[in-house]
């Protein structure tokens, strides 16, 4: 049966390779860890996290018009501010990469230096506040973790497995803590601009 799928899933990234080819799509597929699962296997990793009773305790951006033009686009990655695409494997997690993305950049901006944290870190120690690991969260609750925390680990001192683990965090290896996090209103536009 695996097989079967397997088979089922190339023939559909061959097929749509060739469209790719001539136009008709932007985008090229390829064979991953996912290739040899059902539709319904994949949502089931993918869509795990289910919201129930969870109230955002981020501060709402609000844009301020200033006299500054903003650029019509910026690419942090020619700025250095991106570390290399992870892989989250088979499990949940992709919040956890998110939110250290997120603080990653914003660590560049303060201090020119790009240091990758751990989404591990947040994986297996965010669970107070309400993340569920390899089954799904928010970076909403990711960050109220790393402020409540005063602190998140280095990708180097605390690397990921793509499982559930104990918490080991380490505050001697802690690299940056933050604050507080705003969140960008969902469709607005120019918030979002202002933002980035």
């Amino acid at each position: 049966m695996r097989r079967q799928i397997f088979e089922s899933n190339y023939r559909l990234i061959v097929r749509h390779n060739m469209e790719a080819d001539n136009g008709i799509h932007s985008y090229r597929l390829g064979v991953n860890q996912f290739a040899d699962m059902t539709d319904e296997e994949f949502n089931e990793i993918l869509f795990r996290f289910q919201l129930k009773n969870y109230h955002k305790n981020g501060v709402k951006y609000t844009h301020k018009m200033s006299n500054e033009e903003l650029p019509k686009s910026v690419d942090w990655r020619d700025k250095g501010a991106v570390t290399p695409v992870k892989d989250q494997g088979n499990c949940g997690s992709c919040w956890a990469f998110s939110t250290v993305a997120s603080i990653e950049g914003q660590l560049v901006i303060k201090t020119g230096k790009l240091v990758p944290l751990s989404a591990q870190n947040l994986l297996d120690c965010s669970r107070a506040q309400g993340s569920r690991g390899c089954s799904g969260s928010l970076p909403d609750l990711a960050f109220e973790y790393v402020m409540a925390n005063h602190g998140i680990d280095s990708e180097d001192s605390y690397p990921y497995v793509g499982s559930e683990q104990n918490c080991s965090y380490n505050a001697k290896s802690k690299v940056v803590s933050i604050a507080d996090y705003v969140n960008v209103e969902s469709g607005d536009e120019l918030a979002l601009k202002g933002a980035v």
